[in-house]
């Protein structure tokens, strides 16, 4: 009986591993903190096989909207009223998609809905849009990573990096 539970406790820890933890960024700007929760796939050899409507992220059918991540949507929290990029966000939860009908003009797209799985998208409550600055990394980045940077006073950056893309947003606390 105490072998049959160590193996299954094994078990469900290599299952919870291999699966994969959701990630949290976080960062206080202007006093308020900022926090992205999300699930991070890996390229995995796919180099220039996931983004494009041909591509593995096209295959999506909420595409050409993006979750943006892996498994659950990304969550975004705010304690304060921010400005992204020139959106009014005020305090509270939302869930980070990004557009990429335009593979060079990414947009960053703030939704209303939360608690949803990552490949459930509701246009009617996104809070609104805003264009991301694109750029290119010196080399390829295997993990889907956020990051949140505090550039002084009240002012930072959201940050999603992944595959051959950098695309990030300017945030202003309110």
């Amino acid at each position: 009986m105490k072998l049959a539970f160590t193996y299954t406790a094994a078990l469900l820890v290599t299952a919870g591993i291999a699966l994969g933890q959701p990630l949290t960024e976080s960062k206080t700007i202007g006093g308020k903190t900022i926090a992205i929760t999300y699930s991070s796939p890996k390229v995995n050899g796919r180099v220039g096989k996931l983004f494009g409507n041909d591509g593995r992220i096209g295959q999506d059918p909420t595409y050409p909207v993006w979750r943006a991540g892996a498994n659950a949507a990304t969550k975004f929290h705010t304690d304060g009223d921010l400005d992204v990029g020139g959106l009014f966000v005020p305090k509270g939860d939302y869930t980070l998609y990004v557009n990429l009908a335009d593979p060079a003009k990414w947009q960053l797209v703030i939704n209303k809905q939360t608690g949803q799985w990552g490949l459930t998208y509701n246009k009617d409550q996104d809070l609104g849009r805003v264009s991301m600055s694109i750029a290119r990394p010196g080399s390829l980045i295997e993990d889907l990573k956020y990051t949140l940077s505090e550039e002084g006073g009240n002012k930072g950056k959201l940050m999603l990096a992944w595959e051959t893309v950098v695309a990030s947003v300017p945030i202003t606390l309110k």
